[in-house]
């Protein structure tokens, strides 16, 4: 298994990755809007950063994650690191990518000065952030109706 940051040309495999996250999400958004329009955009004006899971030289994972700057759109709690999104391909759960990924963030975070790192996590993830260090220490944000979890670092 490798983890590395994204790079131009893995932006095919992770656009497909990206949907099927969403698509297990049951999301209402429409994936490719958010990847053309959002997220790729921010990603290159390094808004936030990405990095991927690879394994036998398959994209199997990604993780988003930004340290929170005033000039960001989504901007939390500043100075703080924020797990924004973190998916392993259903194939290759249970072998430590998830934990491998949310690793190499949190060590991006705390070499730019994060204390903190925090993640808003859906009901189904909350066990997997609570098993790696993160603990709910009764933060709460109205906007997304989400507990926040956190970890110093």
């Amino acid at each position: 298994m490798i983890i590395r940051n994204i790079k131009k040309s893995d932006y095919p495999a992770f656009k497909k990755l990206f949907c099927d996250y969403y698509a297990e999400l049951d999301c209402e958004d429409e994936p490719q809007h958010l990847l053309e329009e959002y997220v790729l955009p921010d990603l290159e004006d390094g808004l936030f950063y990405i990095a991927l899971a690879e394994f036998d030289e398959k994209i199997c994972g990604f993780v988003a994650y930004q340290l929170d700057q005033p000039e960001n759109e989504w901007n939390f709690r500043v100075g703080d690191g924020d797990i924004r999104e973190l998916y392993v391909a259903p194939s290759h759960r249970g072998k430590g990518m998830g934990g491998a990924l949310l690793a190499f963030a949190e060590a991006q975070l705390k070499a730019n000065g994060a204390k903190c790192a925090y993640a808003l996590p859906a009901e189904e993830s909350k066990t997997f952030f609570v098993k790696l260090g993160y603990a709910d220490m009764g933060d709460y944000n109205a906007e997304l109706d989400n507990i926040v979890l956190e970890k110093l670092l």
